[in-house]
């Protein structure tokens, strides 16, 4: 299924505020003066990138020799801001991490429509860029965003806590994924952690749902959404919103989700004290790290129907990126990201973070863990991650807002799809 990311653009002037109110509107006429180069062979490249993607980066640009590189790291929320104050200061990395498609401040569209990457519709391998992924990538048939491939989501297990519980397999429908949780609880373990305190952690669980409940029953509803003629709340969101409470009804979260970060998640997980995650795979390292064996943890595909043939999964560009058109290394960067678009490093890449590689060959090799996931992504019931298609990057913090909200039982379920609405009809 196709997505968009038509909507309500930030321009440059917009994007800047967002990186540091006054200070960004003084660094403007700076900005408007884009400027290139390049840095020729033994240059170096200022790459600031996502936590998530260290362990790819160290190992590409290891291996490439045309170009040295400052590279820096931090998690989503501190990059966001970081890379946003310096482009916003006039003072960008040569290459930094941008988001697919355009639901966040750091988005593709929202970057690219204020001035600020380099087009990369030049480059082999956009030829490849499969039909479904390609508002992730481009904005009005132009290419900005590089990305190595697509991340699922899916909730991560404990091979140990499962079998400890009798549960032989994955569940395939809702109903047995109650079962199963329910098992667990009776074995005096956790069946699902949740790091609700961080933000982004908040919405894994309704992204999982909402292919089943939404896109399942209406494939157009982004197209729908756009129109005016579809809403989150007349629409399946609501049964995923209902479904993420059963689950905390029912008592099948750790206590206190909204005090609990994404690393003591993990941990739980890990370590046997709660059965699983719902998480991405371009997390399956951390949980690896935090295990005693990588052996040990599994992943499945959340089924959000009771129908087994309803179930449908997200499966979104994983975090990639771009090159800054105000780079004076603009040149050099734009070749390191063409080095990146090899197969062979898409494959390296894809390979480091558990992700399914843009474009596959004979050489590709995906996560066995990841299996599960194949038919649906191959058989077309798998939907880009529902931001990615979002008008505007207000919707998704109001999203993140919106669960912690309900989890804490400040709001009602028709009180936060109105929310989201309004927001989404932002202008």
């Amino acid at each position: 299924m196709t997505s968009s990311s038509r909507g309500t653009p930030l321009d440059r002037r917009g994007f800047l505020r967002l990186a540091g109110g006054a200070a960004a509107v003084t660094a403007l006429p700076g900005v408007l003066s884009a400027c290139g180069g390049s840095s020729g062979s033994g240059g170096s490249l200022r790459l600031v990138g996502v936590a998530d993607q260290q362990k790819p980066l160290d190992l590409l640009t290891k291996g490439y020799t045309q170009a040295k590189f400052n590279t820096s790291y931090a998690p989503t929320d501190q990059v966001q801001t970081s890379v946003r104050t310096q482009l916003g200061a006039g003072a960008p990395p040569d290459v930094h991490v941008v988001y697919p498609g355009n639901g966040s401040a750091m988005s593709m569209a929202q970057i690219a429509r204020a001035g600020l990457l380099a087009d990369l519709s030049d480059q082999p391998w956009t030829k490849n860029i499969p039909a479904n992924f390609k508002p992730a990538f481009q904005l009005d048939g132009r290419t900005f965003l590089f990305s190595a491939g697509s991340s699922v989501i899916g909730a991560i297990y404990n091979k140990k806590v499962f079998q400890e519980a009798g549960v032989e397999a994955p569940p395939r429908t809702w109903s047995e994924f109650l079962e199963v949780c329910d098992k667990i609880k009776k074995k005096g373990k956790t069946p699902i952690a949740l790091g609700a305190q961080t933000p982004w952690v908040t919405q894994l669980i309704t992204y999982a749902l909402v292919p089943s409940t939404v896109y399942a029953k209406n494939p157009r509803f982004d197209a729908q959404m756009q129109a005016g003629s579809a809403s989150f709340a007349q629409s399946g969101w609501s049964d995923a919103f209902t479904m993420y409470l059963d689950l905390q009804k029912r008592g099948f979260f750790n206590d206190n989700p909204n005090g609990t970060t994404f690393e003591q998640q993990t941990s739980m997980v890990a370590t046997g004290r709660a059965a699983m995650a719902i998480q991405v795979s371009a997390v399956l390292p951390d949980f690896r790290k935090a295990a005693a064996g990588p052996d040990d943890l599994g992943m499945f595909p959340v089924p959000g129907a009771d129908d087994a043939d309803g179930v449908w999964i997200p499966a979104g560009a994983v975090v990639g990126l771009g090159v800054s058109a105000r780079s004076k290394n603009r040149d050099a960067a734009k070749a390191f990201i063409d080095y990146l678009g090899q197969q062979q490093n898409i494959n390296a890449w894809a390979e480091a973070v558990a992700c399914v590689p843009l474009v596959r060959d004979a050489n590709s090799k995906i996560d066995p863990v990841l299996k599960d996931f194949l038919p649906y992504i191959d058989g077309n019931k798998a939907v880009p991650f529902m931001d990615q298609a979002w008008p505007n990057a207000e919707v998704q913090p109001a999203h993140f807002a919106a669960v912690q909200e309900l989890l804490g039982g400040r709001t009602t379920i028709p009180q936060a799809l109105a929310k989201l609405d309004e927001t989404y009809r932002k202008k």
